[in-house]
């Protein structure tokens, strides 16, 4: 029985650059660069007015027509979400939003240089919303507390 339902994590930044992926089924790296690509690509054609979901992104991840790409940009980064058909688009566009609501709680505005320089902070984030593809909190106020725990401990420790 397949359980993932979210597939992958991604954060490009507008010229392609990826600046954040996680993928919650083992690709190797070559293979993980080309979804990135083509996933951009798919994206980047894109109107602004268009739709911020892809069905049957099967051209991608070579699981029949269950996979869609949910994305929404914010200034110079597009935050996306590959999931399997079980997922709803609207609960991953506000998970989506949850996560750059903590972003920007923890970074005070988060842009680009923040996801390259606290890169373990960023993904520390995704682990309190996302375990192993199930989405385990979805509301960035539940997750606060832990983000604030974490800093107190990182302060404790220097």
């Amino acid at each position: 029985v397949e359980t993932i339902m979210i597939l992958a994590c991604l954060i490009i930044n507008n010229r392609g650059k990826p600046r954040l992926n996680k993928f919650y089924e083992r690709y190797p790296i070559d293979t993980q660069k080309k979804l990135i690509r083509e996933v951009y690509q798919a994206i980047s054609k894109r109107p602004p007015s268009a739709c911020n979901f892809l069905e049957n992104a099967y051209g991608f991840w070579g699981k029949g027509n269950g996979v869609k790409i949910v994305y929404r940009t914010y200034a110079t980064l597009c935050f996306i979400m590959v999931v399997d058909s079980a997922e709803s688009e609207l609960g991953i566009m506000d998970l989506i939003q949850s996560f750059v609501e903590c972003l920007d709680h923890q970074f005070e505005n988060v842009c680009e240089l923040d996801l390259i320089f606290h890169s373990d902070k960023v993904h520390f984030i995704l682990d309190e919303m996302i375990l192993g593809g199930l989405v385990i909190e979805a509301r960035y106020q539940n997750i606060l507390p832990s983000l604030e725990a974490q800093d107190k401990m990182d302060r404790a420790s220097r």
